[in-house]
């Protein structure tokens, strides 16, 4: 496995806010492994520090900001996305940024400036290995206007991005694609700069926006000529999309191995890909199982045939439950359920759910011995049939407890397709006395 990585020594840089037009002076340090991208600041009193995570992202326009509350003041960091670009793309994991405003520093409206202040730097190795994450199937997010794709992909990360002519504000389409390495990084990536339009400016500086933007460090485009400014590339505004998605996939809680397939893409979709990459990061991370189907049986009553749960791959004490269970043509029900076309009865279905609730309740010390009851059930729905082969997937969140009764809002889906949902509420009641004894 590869060492995580901080850098060397202390480096800084200065300049102005894009969006604020404040000043603002940044130093980086050294930080110790497993710490991550630590922004602190220095402005405030106490020295409040935030660690990049997708959990901390706040709404702001056109840029990535990071907010959080701490020791009772409201504390936020803004446009941290081309400096997370460089810092990623040169193997940094770990790494302390104090800076002295809310806004880190446009500079030249690229990631240029940051990569060669954190390479003059150095890095070194630490004794902690790095965490990256492979994905297995594909991930999209679309909302008909901007698509994202990230594929299976084992050799890195590798970036295809299309971007269409903005309406004819552009000079044409333009696309990207590339491997994604420090020198590919810093040649082809880093120096391309922030873009809009000569149609969007007037609204910009209408909402706040730009006050330290200028044609200079900003690309505007004015149909096929850049105003006062020479680009760097001639696909400029594409390659500097790339770079803002280098940054927002820094927000991933391990390096993402995967080709990004991006078309519009902004960071609205970005971090909607990272959300959902971390939700299975987490997932992938857990346990393959809870409990088996020997505790099942441990913590509940019920026997063949109508024992409907057979693994709990998920489980938050007195919060929530994820429950399997195989359908098979096995099941005496089927027989008659209909001969020639085999359909899962829709109440063993809301019985699956309410044995998954039950589970999330014997597993409390205090209900050991007890037996769950059914006391009613509210908006149930059926959505889609369950065959046999299927595999239900049972999650059970609760709504209210009490010492002895429970409300539970329960789900089945079959390959992520909803099939019935349900409000359950139940009772515990003391098993009877054994008459043996």
């Amino acid at each position: 496995m590869t060492a995580q990585r901080t850098i060397a020594r202390e480096a800084r840089v200065a300049g102005i806010g894009l969006h604020s037009g404040e000043p603002c002076s940044l130093v980086f340090k050294p930080a110790p492994p497993d710490s991550g991208m630590v922004f602190v600041r220095t402005d405030l009193p106490g020295r409040p520090s935030l660690t990049a995570h997708p959990s901390l992202l706040c709404q702001r326009q056109r840029r990535t900001a990071l907010a959080d509350r701490v020791d009772g003041r409201d504390v936020e960091v803004h446009t941290t996305e081309h400096l997370l670009a460089a810092a990623t793309s040169l193997g940094i994991d770990n790494l302390i940024v104090e800076l002295d405003a809310v806004e880190l520093p446009g500079l030249d409206g690229s990631a240029l400036e940051f990569g060669k202040a954190l390479r003059s730097a150095g890095t070194v190795e630490q004794a902690t290995a790095r965490q990256s994450f492979e994905l297995t199937e594909a991930v999209t997010i679309d909302d008909g206007k901007a698509s994202i794709i990230a594929l299976p992909y084992k050799d890195g990360l590798r970036i295809t991005y299309t971007l269409d002519d903005h309406g004819g504000a552009l000079d044409g389409p333009q696309m990207v694609e590339l491997e994604l390495t420090e020198d590919t990084f810093f040649t082809q990536i880093a120096p391309a700069r922030t873009f809009c339009t000569a149609k969007e400016v007037a609204g910009l500086r209408a909402l706040g926006l730009g006050k330290g933007a200028t044609y200079q460090n900003t690309c505007v485009w004015d149909g096929t000529r850049i105003i006062d400014n020479e680009l760097r590339f001639k696909d400029e505004a594409a390659r500097h999309k790339v770079l803002d998605l280098i940054g927002d996939l820094a927000l991933a809680t391990r390096r993402i191995n995967a080709h990004i397939i991006a078309v519009r893409s902004g960071h609205a979709q970005n971090m909607l890909l990272v959300q959902e990459l971390n939700r299975r990061i987490e997932r992938a991370s857990k346990p393959r199982f809870v409990f088996d189907i020997s505790r099942i049986l441990d913590l509940l009553p019920h026997r063949y045939p109508l024992l409907m749960v057979d693994r709990v791959l998920d489980w938050e004490e007195g919060k929530r439950i994820t429950a399997i269970k195989n359908v098979t043509i096995n099941e005496p029900y089927f027989q008659g359920h209909f001969p020639g076309n085999p359909v899962m009865p829709g109440v063993l279905q809301v019985e699956a759910m309410a044995q998954t609730g039950a589970i999330l309740l014997m597993t409390a010390p205090e209900n050991r011995g007890r037996i769950p009851y059914f006391m009613s059930m509210d908006k149930v729905k059926f959505r889609r049939a369950i065959h046999p082969g299927d595999q239900m997937r049972i999650e059970v969140e609760a709504l209210r407890f009490r010492s002895r009764m429970a409300a539970c809002l329960a789900r089945v889906t079959v390959d992520g397709q909803l099939c019935a949902e349900a409000e359950i509420r139940s009772v515990l009641v003391d098993a009877p006395a054994d008459p043996a004894r």
